[in-house]
């Protein structure tokens, strides 16, 4: 419990038993310390280099030996003070990096960027279906929606077409195969293809997620998020439900 304490302070684990080691010993010699703590003399020495710069530990001579005492405790709180202000003068720093950064972040969004989900993250995607789409005015996505997948898709989070309306989400969806159903706010054409790889797309928000099965037969998927990709797959299926 102490060491996990001092951690949050900025102590390493070996610094930390050094510390209450020397705590508990009162003044020692590196030696002893060693004894005490279980620890190699070079592990000692790089642990006391650290305490003695952040003033938790001194040093005095004795009979041509070194003996190393830990300073009042109270002196920890000290790093407490000196981390808060550390902290200030980051926040300082990073509020005038923040336009810079984000002028760097906006340049880097106009690259894909692919996010991957295995079985027991796929439902993710459709929680991030339903808080993005929920930020966005009349909110309207589009699916292609593969029977073989759909019995998958959606285990574990059978509630996600009464809270897609609960939050006036709508959806076009095109399904490949037989079965689906109107549940309120969307809309439904069936495309008769053979489709030999089963793949689920959802066209949303600036994104496009793609949900399959592996060779085990178990969930998983990819997000793509970049405009270019969103503003592509959303025409090709308007062109396509145009059509069907």
């Amino acid at each position: 419990m102490h060491i996990e304490i001092l951690k949050k302070l900025g102590f390493s684990d070996k610094s930390a038993q050094v510390y209450l080691g020397l705590l508990a010993l009162g003044p020692s010699s590196v030696r002893s310390l060693a004894k005490q703590v279980e620890m190699n003399r070079g592990s000692i020495y790089e642990s006391l280099k650290w305490l003695r710069e952040k003033g938790l530990v001194s040093f005095y001579e004795k009979d041509a030996k070194q003996f190393f005492v830990a300073e009042d405790p109270n002196k920890l709180r000290d790093l407490v003070t000196h981390q808060a202000e550390d902290l200030k003068e980051a926040d300082k720093k990073i509020t005038a990096l923040l336009p810079e950064l984000k002028s760097m972040h906006d340049k880097g969004g106009k690259r894909p960027v692919a996010r991957y989900y295995e079985k027991n993250d796929v439902r993710k995607i459709l929680e991030d279906v339903l808080d993005k789409c929920s930020s966005i005015p009349d909110a309207e996505y589009r699916v292609y929606s593969d029977a073989r997948i759909r019995e998958y898709l959606y285990e574990g989070f059978e509630s996600f077409s009464d809270a897609r309306i609960a939050r006036g989400i709508k959806v076009k969806v095109i399904a490949i195969g037989d079965g689906g159903e109107l549940r309120g706010l969307d809309e439904r054409k069936w495309l008769k293809v053979k489709n030999i790889t089963p793949t689920y797309t959802i066209i949303y928000a600036g994104q496009v997620a793609f949900v399959s099965l592996d060779a085990k037969h178990e969930l998983v998927g990819v997000v793509i998020d970049n405009d270019g990709v969103y503003e592509t797959q959303k025409q090709i299926f308007e062109e396509l439900w145009r059509n069907s």
